[in-house]
């Protein structure tokens, strides 16, 4: 944690030493020159500033700011003016808005990403905490370290019980086509019910591990269980508390209100609490205690004023300890009150006062580094972790701290600690034509993905108002750039690298499917490097296209998907591609069409890459970039 934190701060540094006004934005990490177009109050009083460029006409370059992230605001042009920390609370084509406890003045602004300290210093406490552990949470550590006795044998192994088949519910939560759960997500659940220590659901893509998991949280709670369901990012968190409001749970969100969706606010603790029937009371006592502040510093020359002002301010202290009083048993009867509580795994643990909960569930847990797991573990009877190790890693800097295995995620270093003892995987998938899915089947899941009867052969042409023709009655189809000179290029700050003239391909083949009837808003471009998401959204025509990295897509998913792969050098250096488990994300995003371009000439050395060409031309749908000349 050390190391990472170091890289992190090494990072921003020497970006902050070499960036000019001209080069700032490319990392996709600060937004310049921005002006205020709207504020307003909300947010228990926090003051949202809605940000646009000075120049109106213009929409803000690609960037990594999501909802939820951490941001310095600075307003400009003041050289010596303090950036003012915020969290962005909401993001569009053309604006920003960034959420923060005080009014700022100022003419222009710009907007930085921010390193997350709190959350840091959380996984430090944690940590401390487990390690010198006693009772259920130490046993909890034995069991997930798989630490070894005096003896040299392995503490006690995770143990499960008899448990019966799940109950079918009258309304399924499942999104998928199917009309209940299929067998592999009710044995998933029914294993994981069965669980007395720790279990492990391993959703593949497509499979309806987010649908498991809310089913698997509604049964649990049925069985009279209390559950914190976290998940390492915002929008993993809010698509569980959606999911669970739906499959009508109980449930509090917790966290800042403008890390959480708009629509979703209603359900956060921070507006629960400021609807609760006694929460005018609340307001009061505060209100009264203002008054008498005030009166108290107000001028008086009677002979008793001294006395009489200290007085009041008595009463007003008395007020204000009455209130945060009541505050606090509000707040304790809204968490009490319900069945499953959401956050993030670097939740505030001070909110939760000394609660303990029946199961802690960790969803998408393969993006988070174990440290930020332990966290909510701390409060865990029995613990259930989901995700895919097959696809994205937890986020690390720092190659050292990655080295010494920072970047393996709990989950990852469970399933190869005990394998099938705690996990089992799901199999069908409801997303993808079969031929777009068995390539990852055989590369990342030995085979054992089979697609629904609903999605297996379904290609574009059958969507309405698309043509019928042989580009859209075909799912795949690879684009081979070899010998044409479209050489990638470095940006000239070394941070990323583009390929303009692979990234024209890639706007063609998006005018061919936007002509062939498909609408814009059905497509996605995924590049693997920051500066060709750049060039791409700068030369689309199309707004309403959505271009992105492959993080930016995790766990999304289109009709059709356009993948860039960048690299094309003489040397055949292909640099983060070979991190494997990022192809799998990008090749498992499309629903009926999935088209790649890059150079075999470049790939075709690393054994991954030659599968994937030999995958293509099995299924006839290898071509050149010659084919493509007009």
């Amino acid at each position: 944690m050390q190391l990472e934190a170091q890289a992190e701060a090494q990072r921003m540094a020497e970006r902050r030493q070499l960036r000019t006004r001209k080069t700032a934005e490319r990392t996709g990490e600060t937004l310049l020159d921005l002006v205020i177009e709207e504020h307003q109050t909300g947010l228990n009083g926090r003051h949202l500033f809605t940000l646009v460029k000075r120049n109106r006409t213009l929409d803000l370059p690609w960037n990594r700011l999501r909802v939820g992230s951490p941001v310095l605001l600075t307003p400009l042009p003041d050289d010596n003016a303090k950036p003012h920390p915020g969290v962005v609370s909401a993001r569009s084509f053309r604006s920003i808005q960034v959420a923060v406890d005080n009014w700022i003045a100022g003419e222009r602004f710009d907007v930085d990403m921010a390193v997350d300290e709190v959350s840091r210093n959380r996984e430090r406490a944690a940590l401390a905490a487990v390690s010198s552990a006693k009772g259920r949470l130490g046993e909890l550590r034995q069991i997930i370290l798989g630490s070894m006795d005096e003896t040299n044998h392995r503490n006690r192994q995770p143990r499960f019980k008899p448990h019966a088949p799940i109950a079918e519910h009258e309304h399924p939560v499942a999104d998928a086509p199917a009309a209940h759960l299929n067998a592999s997500q009710q044995e998933a659940i029914r294993f994981a019910l069965s669980a007395e220590d720790l279990a492990i659901i391993h959703g593949p893509p497509g499979t309806g591990k987010t649908t498991s998991v809310v089913e698997f949280i509604r049964q649990a709670v049925e069985e009279g269980s209390r559950i914190l369901a976290t998940a390492p990012s915002n929008t993993a968190v809010d698509n569980l508390l959606e999911r669970l409001l739906a499959a009508g749970v109980r449930v509090v969100r917790l966290g800042h209100p403008a890390r959480v969706t708009e629509r979703l606010r209603d359900h956060t603790l921070d507006a629960l609490v400021e609807t609760h029937e006694h929460a005018r009371w609340v307001k009061e006592l505060y209100r009264t205690a203002e008054a008498l502040f005030k009166k108290a510093d107000s001028d008086s020359r009677s002979r008793n004023a001294y006395a009489a002002k200290q007085e009041w301010r008595r009463e007003a202290k008395q007020h204000k300890a009455d209130a945060r009083r009541l505050e606090r048993d509000i707040v304790a009867d809204v968490l009490d009150s319900a069945d499953v509580l959401c956050a993030t795994t670097t939740i505030d643990e001070d909110l939760l006062g000394d609660r303990t909960f029946d199961w802690v569930v960790v969803d998408e847990a393969c993006q988070s580094t174990e440290s930020a797991c332990w966290i909510p573990l701390q409060r865990a009877n029995r613990v259930l972790l989901a995700g895919d190790h097959c696809q994205l890693p937890p986020t690390v800097l720092s190659k050292p701290a990655a080295a010494q295995g920072y970047d393996r995620s709990m989950m990852q270093r469970l399933v190869e600690l005990y394998g099938p003892l705690i996990t089992r995987q799901l199999t069908v998938q409801y997303r993808m034509h079969d031929h777009i899915m068995d390539f990852s089947s055989e590369q990342f899941y030995d085979g054992t993905l089979v697609g629904d009867e609903t999605v297996r052969t379904r290609t574009l042409n059958e969507l309405v108002g698309v043509e019928d023709a042989p580009f859209t009655q075909t799912p795949l189809e690879y684009i081979d750039t070899a010998g044409a000179d479209y050489d990638e290029r470095q940006e000239e700050d070394g941070l990323s690298r583009l390929n303009p003239e692979e990234g024209r391909l890639v706007l063609k083949k998006v005018d061919a499917l936007i002509a062939a009837g498909l609408p814009a808003a059905d497509i996605a471009v995924i590049a693997p490097y920051a500066a060709q998401v750049r060039w791409l959204r700068q030369h689309a025509e199309h707004r309403d296209l959505e271009i992105d990295t492959v993080d930016g897509f995790q766990g999304r998913e289109k009709e059709a998907v356009v993948i860039t792969l960048v690299r094309s050098n003489r040397q055949g250096e292909i640099g983060f591609l070979a991190d494997t488990r990022r192809m799998n994300v990008a090749l498992t995003r499309a629903r009926r069409k999935l088209i790649v371009i890059g150079d075999s000439a470049t790939l075709g050395a690393n054994p991954f890459y030659a599968a994937l060409l030999d995958y293509f031309q099995a299924h006839d749908a290898y071509h050149t970039v010659w084919e493509e000349m007009d």
